[in-house]
Protein backbone atom coordinates (compact mmCIF):
# COMPACT_ATOMS: atom_id res chain seq x y z
CA UNK A 1 0.00 0.00 0.00
CA UNK A 2 2.84 2.15 1.06
CA UNK A 3 4.50 1.33 -2.14
CA UNK A 4 1.85 1.97 -4.13
CA UNK A 5 2.08 5.92 -3.37
CA UNK A 6 5.38 6.26 -4.78
CA UNK A 7 3.95 7.74 -8.58
CA UNK A 8 2.26 10.44 -7.31
CA UNK A 9 5.62 11.69 -6.01
CA UNK A 10 4.79 12.60 -2.47
CA UNK A 11 6.83 15.53 -1.01
CA UNK A 12 6.01 15.30 2.61
CA UNK A 13 5.72 10.96 3.84
CA UNK A 14 4.54 11.78 7.90
CA UNK A 15 4.05 8.71 10.11
CA UNK A 16 2.29 9.18 13.14
CA UNK A 17 3.88 7.08 16.20
CA UNK A 18 2.01 5.12 17.21
CA UNK A 19 3.31 3.16 15.91
CA UNK A 20 6.88 3.03 15.25
CA UNK A 21 7.21 -0.20 13.51
CA UNK A 22 5.61 1.56 10.75
CA UNK A 23 8.75 3.63 9.99
CA UNK A 24 11.15 1.34 7.62
CA UNK A 25 7.57 1.96 4.90
CA UNK A 26 7.71 5.68 5.40
CA UNK A 27 11.38 5.87 5.51
CA UNK A 28 11.50 3.85 2.23
CA UNK A 29 8.84 5.68 0.48
CA UNK A 30 10.18 8.62 1.28
CA UNK A 31 14.25 7.97 0.02
CA UNK A 32 12.28 6.93 -2.83
CA UNK A 33 10.08 9.96 -3.68
CA UNK A 34 12.90 12.29 -2.35
CA UNK A 35 10.89 13.29 -0.31
CA UNK A 36 10.62 15.06 3.61
CA UNK A 37 10.30 11.72 5.88
CA UNK A 38 8.47 13.51 8.74
CA UNK A 39 7.73 11.74 12.11
CA UNK A 40 5.24 12.90 14.55
CA UNK A 41 5.06 11.25 18.59
CA UNK A 42 1.90 11.28 19.31
CA UNK A 43 2.82 9.12 22.59
CA UNK A 44 6.50 7.47 23.29
CA UNK A 45 5.20 4.19 22.77
CA UNK A 46 8.37 2.40 23.93
CA UNK A 47 9.17 4.14 27.10
CA UNK A 48 5.26 3.98 27.85
CA UNK A 49 5.42 0.13 27.02
CA UNK A 50 8.02 -0.18 29.86
CA UNK A 51 6.68 1.83 32.53
CA UNK A 52 3.55 -0.17 32.48
CA UNK A 53 6.08 -3.32 32.44
CA UNK A 54 4.07 -4.39 29.13
CA UNK A 55 8.00 -6.22 28.66
CA UNK A 56 10.56 -6.49 31.44
CA UNK A 57 13.59 -8.23 29.62
CA UNK A 58 16.45 -5.53 29.62
CA UNK A 59 17.85 -7.03 27.00
CA UNK A 60 14.66 -6.76 24.93
CA UNK A 61 14.63 -3.21 26.05
CA UNK A 62 18.32 -2.46 25.26
CA UNK A 63 17.49 -3.76 21.50
CA UNK A 64 14.24 -1.52 21.02
CA UNK A 65 15.46 1.48 22.15
CA UNK A 66 18.67 0.76 19.88
CA UNK A 67 15.85 0.48 17.09
CA UNK A 68 14.21 3.87 18.31
CA UNK A 69 17.17 5.86 18.12
CA UNK A 70 18.28 4.45 14.75
CA UNK A 71 14.86 5.03 13.27
CA UNK A 72 14.92 8.84 15.00
CA UNK A 73 17.64 9.63 13.55
CA UNK A 74 16.70 9.09 10.01
CA UNK A 75 13.56 11.33 9.96
CA UNK A 76 14.59 14.16 8.04
CA UNK A 77 11.54 16.31 10.77
CA UNK A 78 10.29 14.96 13.94
CA UNK A 79 7.36 16.72 15.92
CA UNK A 80 5.68 15.99 19.36
CA UNK A 81 3.02 17.34 21.05
CA UNK A 82 3.65 19.24 23.63
CA UNK A 83 6.90 21.25 25.05
CA UNK A 84 8.07 18.42 27.34
CA UNK A 85 8.03 15.60 24.85
CA UNK A 86 10.31 17.98 22.09
CA UNK A 87 12.74 18.39 24.71
CA UNK A 88 12.35 14.45 25.46
CA UNK A 89 13.35 14.00 21.83
CA UNK A 90 16.53 16.16 22.20
CA UNK A 91 17.24 13.85 25.07
CA UNK A 92 17.13 10.20 22.85
CA UNK A 93 19.23 11.99 20.30
CA UNK A 94 17.43 13.81 17.71
CA UNK A 95 19.08 17.26 16.51
CA UNK A 96 17.02 20.12 18.18
CA UNK A 97 16.78 21.51 14.89
CA UNK A 98 15.00 18.92 13.33
CA UNK A 99 12.01 19.25 16.10
CA UNK A 100 9.04 20.56 16.49
CA UNK A 101 6.08 21.67 18.49
CA UNK A 102 2.43 20.22 16.86
CA UNK A 103 0.38 20.14 19.90
CA UNK A 104 -3.14 18.15 19.97
CA UNK A 105 -5.77 21.32 18.69
CA UNK A 106 -9.65 21.55 19.26
CA UNK A 107 -12.54 22.94 17.26
CA UNK A 108 -13.49 25.48 19.81
CA UNK A 109 -16.16 26.45 17.37
CA UNK A 110 -17.73 22.56 18.05
CA UNK A 111 -16.65 22.38 21.90
CA UNK A 112 -17.90 25.11 23.79
CA UNK A 113 -19.62 26.35 27.31
CA UNK A 114 -23.48 25.38 26.52
CA UNK A 115 -25.68 28.42 28.01
CA UNK A 116 -27.79 25.95 29.76
CA UNK A 117 -27.85 22.24 30.90
CA UNK A 118 -27.01 19.65 29.09
CA UNK A 119 -30.13 17.64 27.04
CA UNK A 120 -27.73 14.77 27.98
CA UNK A 121 -28.22 15.56 31.80
CA UNK A 122 -32.01 14.84 31.27
CA UNK A 123 -31.77 12.06 28.97
CA UNK A 124 -29.80 10.13 31.40
CA UNK A 125 -32.10 10.89 34.82
CA UNK A 126 -29.01 13.22 36.30
CA UNK A 127 -30.73 15.57 38.71
CA UNK A 128 -29.40 19.71 38.18
CA UNK A 129 -28.44 19.86 41.99
CA UNK A 130 -26.13 16.96 41.15
CA UNK A 131 -22.24 17.14 40.66
CA UNK A 132 -20.77 15.23 37.61
CA UNK A 133 -17.59 14.12 37.81
CA UNK A 134 -16.76 12.74 34.25
CA UNK A 135 -14.48 10.49 32.70
CA UNK A 136 -14.77 10.48 28.90
CA UNK A 137 -12.40 8.78 26.57
CA UNK A 138 -10.26 5.29 26.28
CA UNK A 139 -10.61 2.71 29.10
CA UNK A 140 -6.86 1.41 29.03
CA UNK A 141 -4.18 0.49 31.31
CA UNK A 142 -1.88 3.93 31.03
CA UNK A 143 -5.26 5.85 31.73
CA UNK A 144 -4.79 4.52 35.99
CA UNK A 145 -8.47 4.03 36.28
CA UNK A 146 -7.98 1.77 39.06
CA UNK A 147 -7.66 5.76 41.00
CA UNK A 148 -11.51 6.64 39.66
CA UNK A 149 -12.81 3.07 41.36
CA UNK A 150 -10.79 3.96 45.22
CA UNK A 151 -12.04 7.49 44.70
CA UNK A 152 -15.51 6.18 43.99
CA UNK A 153 -15.76 4.70 46.78
CA UNK A 154 -13.89 6.91 48.99
CA UNK A 155 -17.18 9.45 48.23
CA UNK A 156 -19.48 6.82 47.98
CA UNK A 157 -21.64 8.54 51.30
CA UNK A 158 -21.89 11.81 49.38
CA UNK A 159 -25.07 10.92 47.12
CA UNK A 160 -24.46 14.72 45.69
CA UNK A 161 -21.71 13.64 43.64
CA UNK A 162 -22.10 11.55 40.24
CA UNK A 163 -19.31 9.54 38.82
CA UNK A 164 -19.66 8.83 35.55
CA UNK A 165 -18.08 6.91 32.97
CA UNK A 166 -18.03 6.94 29.26
CA UNK A 167 -15.33 5.22 26.81
CA UNK A 168 -14.73 1.65 25.70
CA UNK A 169 -11.18 0.06 26.16
CA UNK A 170 -9.20 -3.17 27.62
CA UNK A 171 -10.66 -2.15 31.14
CA UNK A 172 -13.80 -0.94 30.79
CA UNK A 173 -14.90 -4.39 32.26
CA UNK A 174 -12.66 -4.63 34.92
CA UNK A 175 -14.22 -1.04 35.92
CA UNK A 176 -17.71 -2.32 35.54
CA UNK A 177 -16.90 -5.39 37.56
CA UNK A 178 -14.56 -3.37 40.46
CA UNK A 179 -17.43 -0.94 40.59
CA UNK A 180 -20.89 -2.95 40.79
CA UNK A 181 -23.01 -2.05 43.72
CA UNK A 182 -21.54 1.70 44.03
CA UNK A 183 -24.81 3.76 43.73
CA UNK A 184 -22.84 7.01 42.98
CA UNK A 185 -20.72 5.64 39.81
CA UNK A 186 -23.52 5.65 35.91
CA UNK A 187 -21.63 4.10 32.79
CA UNK A 188 -22.59 5.77 29.82
CA UNK A 189 -23.26 4.99 26.18
CA UNK A 190 -20.88 5.58 24.03
CA UNK A 191 -21.80 8.96 22.15
CA UNK A 192 -22.11 10.22 18.60
CA UNK A 193 -19.70 12.23 17.34
CA UNK A 194 -22.51 15.27 16.85
CA UNK A 195 -22.74 14.70 20.82
CA UNK A 196 -19.30 15.61 22.15
CA UNK A 197 -20.19 19.07 23.19
CA UNK A 198 -23.54 17.98 25.04
CA UNK A 199 -21.14 14.62 27.05
CA UNK A 200 -18.44 17.20 27.85
CA UNK A 201 -21.27 19.79 28.80
CA UNK A 202 -22.70 17.23 31.23
CA UNK A 203 -19.59 17.41 33.42
CA UNK A 204 -19.58 20.32 36.30
CA UNK A 205 -15.99 18.64 36.71
CA UNK A 206 -13.78 16.67 34.23
CA UNK A 207 -11.73 13.73 35.35
CA UNK A 208 -8.20 13.16 34.00
CA UNK A 209 -5.93 10.33 35.83
CA UNK A 210 -2.49 9.20 34.63
CA UNK A 211 -0.12 6.15 35.88
CA UNK A 212 2.83 7.39 37.59
CA UNK A 213 5.73 8.19 35.63
CA UNK A 214 3.46 8.78 32.40
CA UNK A 215 2.81 12.42 32.45
CA UNK A 216 5.65 13.65 30.32
CA UNK A 217 5.81 10.64 27.69
CA UNK A 218 2.28 11.29 26.73
CA UNK A 219 -0.32 14.80 26.51
CA UNK A 220 -3.54 13.34 26.92
CA UNK A 221 -5.43 14.72 23.70
CA UNK A 222 -9.08 14.81 25.48
CA UNK A 223 -7.71 17.47 27.94
CA UNK A 224 -8.41 19.81 24.82
CA UNK A 225 -11.66 19.21 24.41
CA UNK A 226 -12.31 19.47 28.50
CA UNK A 227 -10.82 22.87 28.54
CA UNK A 228 -12.68 23.69 25.64
CA UNK A 229 -16.15 23.15 27.67
CA UNK A 230 -15.01 25.50 29.79
CA UNK A 231 -15.50 23.02 33.34
CA UNK A 232 -12.23 22.93 35.52
CA UNK A 233 -10.62 19.58 35.30
CA UNK A 234 -9.09 17.13 38.36
CA UNK A 235 -5.92 15.41 37.01
CA UNK A 236 -3.14 13.17 38.66
CA UNK A 237 0.28 14.50 37.94
CA UNK A 238 3.61 15.12 39.26
CA UNK A 239 4.74 18.61 39.74
CA UNK A 240 6.51 20.57 37.26
CA UNK A 241 5.67 18.73 34.55
CA UNK A 242 3.48 20.05 31.12
CA UNK A 243 0.03 18.83 32.45
CA UNK A 244 0.65 20.25 35.90
CA UNK A 245 1.84 23.59 34.44
CA UNK A 246 -0.96 23.79 32.06
CA UNK A 247 -3.50 23.10 34.53
CA UNK A 248 -2.22 26.08 36.97
CA UNK A 249 -5.59 28.27 37.88
CA UNK A 250 -7.86 25.74 35.51
CA UNK A 251 -8.00 23.16 37.91
CA UNK A 252 -6.30 20.87 40.58
CA UNK A 253 -3.43 18.59 40.43
CA UNK A 254 -2.66 15.49 42.02
CA UNK A 255 -0.14 12.78 43.06
CA UNK A 256 -0.50 9.50 40.73
CA UNK A 257 -1.93 6.75 42.25
CA UNK A 258 -3.02 8.88 45.27
CA UNK A 259 -7.26 8.47 45.58
CA UNK A 260 -7.06 10.45 49.17
CA UNK A 261 -5.83 13.51 47.27
CA UNK A 262 -7.99 13.23 44.26
CA UNK A 263 -10.88 12.51 46.48
CA UNK A 264 -10.54 15.94 48.09
CA UNK A 265 -9.58 17.76 45.11
CA UNK A 266 -13.14 16.35 44.07
CA UNK A 267 -15.26 17.29 46.98
CA UNK A 268 -13.50 21.18 46.95
CA UNK A 269 -14.66 21.47 43.46
CA UNK A 270 -18.19 20.20 44.56
CA UNK A 271 -18.46 22.53 47.21
CA UNK A 272 -16.97 25.21 45.85
CA UNK A 273 -19.19 26.02 42.35
CA UNK A 274 -17.90 29.77 41.91
CA UNK A 275 -14.61 28.26 42.41
CA UNK A 276 -15.22 25.74 39.50
CA UNK A 277 -16.54 28.12 37.41
CA UNK A 278 -13.90 30.43 37.13
CA UNK A 279 -11.59 27.53 36.90
CA UNK A 280 -13.72 26.63 34.06
CA UNK A 281 -13.85 29.86 32.46
CA UNK A 282 -9.85 30.21 32.67
CA UNK A 283 -9.60 26.55 30.45
CA UNK A 284 -11.97 27.97 28.31
CA UNK A 285 -9.72 31.12 27.52
CA UNK A 286 -6.64 28.82 27.93
CA UNK A 287 -8.02 27.03 25.46
CA UNK A 288 -8.72 29.75 22.75
CA UNK A 289 -5.43 31.00 23.28
CA UNK A 290 -3.18 27.89 22.62
CA UNK A 291 -5.30 24.78 21.45
CA UNK A 292 -7.45 26.65 18.71
CA UNK A 293 -7.81 24.35 15.44
CA UNK A 294 -7.15 27.33 12.99
CA UNK A 295 -4.14 28.80 14.69
CA UNK A 296 -2.50 25.19 15.23
CA UNK A 297 -3.00 23.92 11.60
CA UNK A 298 -1.89 27.17 10.28
CA UNK A 299 1.67 27.02 11.99
CA UNK A 300 1.63 23.24 11.05
CA UNK A 301 1.27 24.05 7.71
CA UNK A 302 3.88 26.64 7.53
CA UNK A 303 6.54 23.89 8.79
CA UNK A 304 5.67 21.62 5.94
CA UNK A 305 5.88 24.59 3.23
CA UNK A 306 9.39 25.08 5.17
CA UNK A 307 10.21 21.79 4.98
CA UNK A 308 9.96 21.53 1.49
CA UNK A 309 11.75 24.83 0.97
CA UNK A 310 8.64 26.57 -0.06
CA UNK A 311 7.88 30.32 0.97
CA UNK A 312 4.56 30.79 3.03
CA UNK A 313 1.76 31.69 1.78
CA UNK A 314 -1.51 31.51 3.43
CA UNK A 315 -4.21 33.75 1.61
CA UNK A 316 -5.31 32.87 -1.76
CA UNK A 317 -2.67 29.57 -2.64
CA UNK A 318 -3.21 28.25 -6.56
CA UNK A 319 -4.20 24.88 -6.26
CA UNK A 320 -0.84 23.52 -7.89
CA UNK A 321 1.32 25.17 -5.25
CA UNK A 322 -0.32 23.02 -2.57
CA UNK A 323 2.54 20.70 -0.83
CA UNK A 324 1.77 16.88 -1.32
CA UNK A 325 1.63 14.58 1.55
CA UNK A 326 1.06 11.09 2.31
CA UNK A 327 0.71 9.62 5.78
CA UNK A 328 2.01 6.52 6.51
Amino acid sequence: MMLRQIPWCPEVVLLVEPTLLCSPQVLCVSRISSAVAWLHVQDFEVDVAFQLKHFSSHQLKRWIQWFERLVLGRFDKVSSISERMVKRLSAKGVDSARTSLFPNWVDTSQIYPLPDASALRKAFNIPNETTVALYSGNMGTKQGLGLLVETSERLRLRSDILFCFCGDGLYRETLIRRTMGFKNVKFLPLQPLDKLNDLLNAADIHLLPQVADAEDLVMPSKLTGMMASGRAVVATARSETQISNVLQGKGLVCPPGDSESFAAAVVQLADHPVLRREMGIAARKHALANMSRDEILANFESSLMEACGRTVEFHHREPSSATRTTVG
